[in-house]
């Protein structure tokens, strides 16, 4: 679990990330570093996942489910053309999240991923 992940550069959350993955790697994961979250990214695309339901991990206010890049047809200016395209899902706990703000939040990720030039340079 990446703590405070909002106050962290796009550099610093890779380093963590790395961090994880040494930790998981060297079997030193503990229970504490998995406990306390408020929001989960999944990312069953890696594995082949075209889509899915993520299942929110109690206390977590929210999980993301992020799912395999596929190349497929859509409309373009009334033209049908070849586009990579990726599902994702959110789910998320009404007692918590309005509807409204996870819908903005959905549009909001699907705009940093179409033009992740945007996020690198944080503008």
């Amino acid at each position: 679990m990446i703590r405070h992940a909002e106050r962290l550069s796009f550099a610093e959350i890779e380093l963590a990330i790395a961090d994880y993955v040494k930790k998981i790697q060297e079997n030193r994961l503990e229970l504490a570093d998995l406990e306390g979250g408020t929001f989960t990214i999944s990312n069953g695309g890696v594995f082949g996942s075209l889509l899915s339901t993520p299942i929110l991990n109690t206390p977590q206010s929210g999980i993301l489910g992020m799912h395999k890049i596929e190349k497929r047809p859509v409309v373009i200016d009334d033209e049908i053309v070849i586009r990579p395209m990726m599902y994702v899902a959110l789910s998320y706990d009404h007692r918590l999240v309005d509807g409204k703000g996870a819908v903005t939040c959905l549009k909001r990720i699907k705009e940093a991923v179409e033009n992740p030039e945007k996020m690198m340079l944080e503008i």
